[in-house]
């Protein structure tokens, strides 16, 4: 049994994480300031005698003993990473500080969830690990992007100056039960609006693209990695390579939930990127990864996880 630090366990992908390594086994250590996650995701959990959660917020140090650490705060959806961005500058950036310091204390090895933001709007399609990215750094997402890129520069200081071990994945657009139905992003956005019969708001002319992993895949991803040898770190991409258009995305959702929701268009925020698609063949040879769910399959189950929210009947 090893004790496993989760930052952000009470997110959407934390809690899914926390889920996942205790069933595996582990004592799981929650840490989280409930800025964006909550304590729904986790409430299933808090019976289990090996699940601990502490309220902190990272930008502050953490005494813990642990074996592992998973730091995965930090707001992700555009909605709350720009409602105090110095605050996710400061998640990023001091959080990184204060969680390496842990590790490089403890002697232990730590995992970072970066983000395909730090690609930016990307000029190289798909997105290879080796790609520098294309980032506004005093755009509005910079707080955000640029957050997000600075911690990898930490973590691989880390790394080069303490021999700290290190694991960095950048995390693609990712959809799943427990999404925080307010986030702003493009699948809740649309499931919530066709299962209340609104119109589906599509920004531009919906021709961008994504590319949508199912949680279950981006969690064996992670664990996938953390486990994998001690001399790779990463940079690795986690996401799902089949690329969908928002367009399309709003078609399949009116479509899974019978909705009489219309499509409504209105203009491109600022610096939203136009593709977004994973080259996952680093994934694929090293940690013998790649996702198995297919659009369709983890749409269903995500609505019908949004249907209990919102109290509608389910079929």
């Amino acid at each position: 049994m090893r004790r496993i630090l989760v930052t952000g366990g009470g997110g959407f992908i934390g809690s899914h994480l926390c889920e996942r390594l205790l069933n595996e086994g582990n004592e799981v250590i929650c840490v989280d300031n409930f800025y964006t996650g909550t304590k729904r995701n986790i409430l299933h959990l808090l019976k289990n005698p090996y699940f601990e959660v502490l309220r902190h917020d990272i930008t502050f140090p953490l005494y813990v003993e642990v074996d592992e650490i998973y730091n995965l705060a930090c707001p992700a959806s555009p909605v709350h990473y720009q409602f105090d961005p110095v605050q996710t500058v400061k998640t990023s950036v001091h959080g990184s500080i204060n969680m390496l310091g842990l590790a490089k204390r403890l002697k232990i090895k730590i995992l970072q969830a970066s983000t395909s933001e730090v690609y930016g709007d990307p000029k190289v399609h798909p997105q290879p690990e080796s790609y520098w990215g294309n980032v506004n750094p005093i755009g509005p997402r910079a707080c955000y992007d640029e957050g997000k890129r600075c911690a990898e520069t930490l973590f691989f200081a880390y790394h080069r100056q303490h021999k700290l071990k290190i694991k960095v994945a950048r995390i693609f657009n990712t959809y799943g039960p427990r999404m925080h139905p307010n986030d702003g992003r493009v699948v809740s956005n649309f499931i919530i609006q066709a299962l209340k019969g609104e119109d589906i708001t599509v920004y531009g002319d919906g021709s961008q693209t994504r590319s949508f992993c199912y949680i279950d895949d981006m969690v064996e991803g992670l664990i996938k990695l953390m486990n994998s040898a001690d001399d790779f770190t990463g940079p690795v991409n986690l996401g799902n390579p089949q690329e969908t258009s928002i367009l399309e995305l709003a078609e399949i959702v009116i479509r899974l939930t019978k909705s009489k929701s219309k499509i409504v268009f209105k203009p491109l925020p600022e610096d939203d990127p136009q593709q977004r698609k994973p080259d996952i063949t680093l994934a694929k040879n090293v940690l013998g990864w790649q996702p198995k769910i297919g659009i369709q399959e983890g749409l269903l189950k995500t609505i019908e996880y949004f249907k209990g929210i919102l109290g509608i009947c389910r079929d």
